[in-house]
């Protein structure tokens, strides 16, 4: 009989010992839960999703001539995923460099500026599926092409860019150096290679063939020869935020499907499709670490 209690006694303990395991368990995974989708329920709570951009990089995010209202191909995803996902929308400008520091500090909770997904920002952030994708030009001096007939010939050349972006690191990766700017219009970057101050940039195909065409006044050029380093861009949000990108690309998906990723390209990319993938042959860059 004594044998028989202690047994039930231990059964017993044992029992307690592993609901109190269960409970403290399931009490960390609901931590975990509740900490992974902070960041939507905070957005969900105030009804408004903040949302930095640069308000400089057209057409992608800029202000019309003699207007005050930001719009552009990215503007006007954003302002449709806020639609459809019913809450009010707050766009905040940064320049290119302060606009993840701006997420990681929590001044935004988002941000949308044509900016692409690599392995090292892959570790702080969280990215979406793409809505658009392209590939790299440079922009030179029409007369002479700026002396570049392969991107090896950027040893010792001055690049115009931000620091922190892929096309600085394409440029410094081919040894040029680099000359940075603020939160400056596309019209500085131009000039300075018109006049000899830079003599390149590299940047995205559309963005570029839409700057030049904007200013055709600058004499500078698209290299005709050099396309390289395909890209897309994404929408960038916090890490470990799981509900917030499942949101995100929900929204993306409906719109890739009912045609307005397409349809918004068109309008801001002279009737191209920026959505998809481009068909041309893209060199890729061995070597460069991002």
């Amino acid at each position: 009989m004594k044998n028989k209690g202690l047994f039930f006694i231990l059964t017993l303990l044992t029992a307690v010992l592993l609901a109190a395991c269960g409970s403290d368990s399931e009490q960390n995974a609901s931590g975990d839960d509740k900490k992974e989708d902070s960041a939507w329920s905070e957005i969900k709570e105030k009804g408004e999703i903040v949302v930095g951009t640069s308000g400089t990089l057209f057409p992608a995010s800029y202000y019309p001539e003699d207007s005050n209202e930001l719009t552009g191909y990215d503007v006007e995803i954003m302002r449709e995923i806020a639609k459809r996902l019913d809450l009010e929308l707050k766009f905040e400008e940064y320049g290119v460099d302060g606009i993840l520091a701006a997420i990681k500090s929590g001044r935004i909770d988002m941000a949308i500026n044509d900016m692409e997904e690599t392995e090292k920002r892959a570790e702080e952030f969280t990215f979406s599926e793409p809505y658009k994708y392209s590939y790299s030009t440079m922009i030179v001096r029409e007369d002479d092409l700026s002396g570049i007939e392969t991107l090896e010939d950027l040893e010792g050349k001055v690049a115009g860019g931000a620091a922190t972006t892929v096309f600085a690191q394409i440029s410094e990766h081919f040894g040029a150096e680099l000359k940075t700017y603020g939160n400056v219009t596309n019209d500085v970057y131009l000039r300075d290679v018109e006049q000899g101050r830079t003599d390149l940039i590299i940047n995205d195909y559309y963005l570029q063939s839409l700057a030049l065409k904007a200013l055709p006044e600058i004499d500078v050029t698209l290299h005709p020869d050099l396309k390289f380093y395909p890209t897309s861009s994404s929408v960038v949000m916090p890490k470990d935020a799981p509900t917030l990108e499942e949101k995100v690309n929900e929204t993306l998906k409906e719109m890739r499907e009912d045609g307005t990723l397409t349809e918004l390209s068109k309008e801001f990319f002279g009737g191209k499709d920026a959505s998809e993938k481009p068909e041309e042959d893209i060199q890729e860059i061995e070597g460069l670490d991002l």
